[in-house]
């Protein structure tokens, strides 16, 4: 791998608050606030748009893996960072506002991407933390990693984390984390559908990018057109889902890479991708 750095060095330290790496069509981005428990800062925040916009454009990604360094995954939003605006003039609403609208504006990112995106989280995803590995279309995490949306202890409900985890837990699954902020095990998480698979300690980001290669294989073109009828077909009913879904299988079947996968499947040989 050649680490990249995309973000530039900020007050907290000379330590940028995100890495990136490549393996392969394999983009690796990588929180870096250990000191601070990966919380989503201003800068963190900004960063991450900026990389998911890069990769967006590059037709040579195939699939992204999101982790993090340290002994948490994110602990959700910057506490100090929010509360040190609190002597602003307004009290703080326009800079809570800003931010607000710029961490939305980031999980929409991920679901809007043209590539999947894996996370592959070691400890515990609080909050806004949870949110990030609730965006992500996949999620791979190590037994020790816990899920909470705990805003309602400190009187700040996760109304924002809420939109995320109520779309891939059962609602009542999703409403008992919401009202007591409980920490959920890995193994729970996986069983109520907020996470993919559970594997053993320091073998998930491994886990994360093995699983990301394997999709890496697959047709982007195909990927793609999946990855974004999933989310569009989500949102509606029975009845529109599948029109919108049948006139997408037309636009697929005629596709390079269906006509492709078809002939190689009878033929029975491996397919070899166009990516359109």
């Amino acid at each position: 791998m050649n680490p990249r750095t995309v973000a530039a060095r900020t007050a907290e330290g000379p330590a940028p608050v995100l890495l990136r790496e490549r393996n392969k069509d394999v983009a690796l981005l990588v929180l870096n606030r250990p000191q601070a428990r990966n919380s989503l800062s201003e800068a963190l925040l900004t960063t991450l748009a900026e990389a998911f916009t890069e990769i967006a454009a590059d037709t040579s990604i195939r699939t992204v893996v999101l982790a993090a360094n340290g002994p948490a995954f994110s602990a959700g939003h910057d506490l100090k960072e929010l509360t040190a605006r609190r002597s602003d003039a307004d009290g703080g609403r326009a800079y809570f506002t800003q931010i607000m609208t710029d961490c939305s504006a980031m999980m929409q990112q991920i679901v809007n991407l043209p590539q999947p995106v894996i996370a592959a989280v070691q400890g515990v995803a609080s909050a806004a933390g949870c949110q990030l590995v609730a965006s992500c279309d996949l999620a791979v995490a190590s037994a020790a990693a816990k899920f909470a949306t705990p805003g309602v202890d400190i009187g700040l409900f996760c109304s924002t984390p809420m939109v995320a985890l109520s779309r891939n837990v059962a609602r009542k699954h999703a409403m008992e984390m919401l009202l007591t902020g409980d920490m959920v095990s890995a193994e729970d998480a996986a069983r109520i559908g907020l996470i993919n698979r559970v594997v053993t300690v320091g073998a998930e980001r491994i886990e994360a990018l093995a699983l990301a290669q394997q999709i890496a294989s697959k047709s982007t073109h195909t990927v793609k057109i999946g990855k974004e009828g999933f989310y569009r077909q989500a949102e509606m009913s029975i009845a529109q889902a599948y029109q919108y879904v049948s006139q997408v299988m037309v636009e697929n079947l005629l596709s390079a890479d269906a006509e492709e996968g078809i002939c190689a499947f009878i033929e029975k040989r491996d397919p070899t991708w166009e990516g359109r």
